[in-house]
């Protein structure tokens, strides 16, 4: 899967694309997974000109047994799904396609993997961007067992500036001494080692800014910024300053073999 996800990383490389589609973010999502780990199964749908050849289109998807009322079901979902969550406000994964051509093609291959899957399986394909041409596809074919869902998300305002003196930076080293306090404010059900990794990676890459309002030796409030090109998008954090606003839709689409 490591190659596949470096074989796509032309396709993800546009402003529109949030870090949490790309390939560092979707690489931890690798080793990201609650303890005890279940059998995770991570598969790539790849459509491709020749096998030499970049990718044009790319669905990198994971799969694990789970319990419904009884009875083992395979779960397929995207990578990354399920992981440590990115900035709030804005969909936060792709399902990366040339041209409406490729993007029926990814969606024969994903329904082609569905088919061929032992025993009842369910899907969930969310936070996905409105008018997802690849998802749309999948819905065709998949008919009428499949249900889209829109979401309406709330992003987080950075208005610490309104508090007091903020320090800010995007050093590496100088976040290492305000990390475990912001850790201590993780989104509920995170688990800390998971995302401390994924703040460091993206820090050591200079596209984490750490803000903090200090209050004697402590903090009085805090926050984690991704930097996404020429956008900021916060992350999460702490104290008076922080407050949500109206974010960006978002689509998803389920399924299950019952269905089919």
């Amino acid at each position: 899967m490591v190659r596949e996800i470096r074989a796509a990383a032309p396709l993800l490389a546009g402003p529109a694309t949030p870090t949490t589609a790309r390939g560092p973010w979707l690489a931890a999502a690798l080793h990201a997974a609650p303890a005890p780990a279940p059998r995770v199964r991570h598969r790539a749908v790849v459509v491709e000109a020749h096998r030499q050849g970049r990718p044009a289109g790319a669905a990198l998807l994971s799969s694990v047994p789970v319990l419904r009322r009884g009875r083992r079901v395979t779960a397929v979902r995207l990578l990354g799904d399920g992981g440590p969550p990115g900035p709030p406000g804005t969909a936060p994964r792709r399902l990366p396609a040339a041209d409406p051509a490729v993007a029926g093609l990814l969606a024969d291959g994903i329904a082609d993997l569905l088919a061929h899957t032992r025993g009842p399986w369910e899907l969930s394909l969310t936070g996905l961007p409105l008018g997802d041409p690849v998802l749309a596809a999948l819905g065709a074919r998949l008919g009428t067992g499949a249900l889209f869902r829109t979401t309406r998300s709330r992003a987080l305002v950075d208005a610490l500036d309104d508090v007091g003196p903020v320090h800010r930076s995007t050093d590496p080293a100088a976040l290492e001494r305000w990390l475990p306090v912001l850790l201590e404010h993780r989104p509920a059900g995170t688990r800390r080692a998971d995302l401390r990794a994924l703040v460091r990676v993206h820090a050591a890459a200079g596209v984490v800014e750490h803000a903090v309002v200090a209050s004697g030796d402590g903090a009085r409030a805090g926050l984690l910024t991704l930097l996404d090109g020429g956008v900021r998008r916060p992350w999460f954090g702490f104290g008076p300053g922080l407050r949500e606003a109206p974010g960006q839709p978002w689509v998803s689409l389920v399924a299950d073999s019952r269905g089919r």
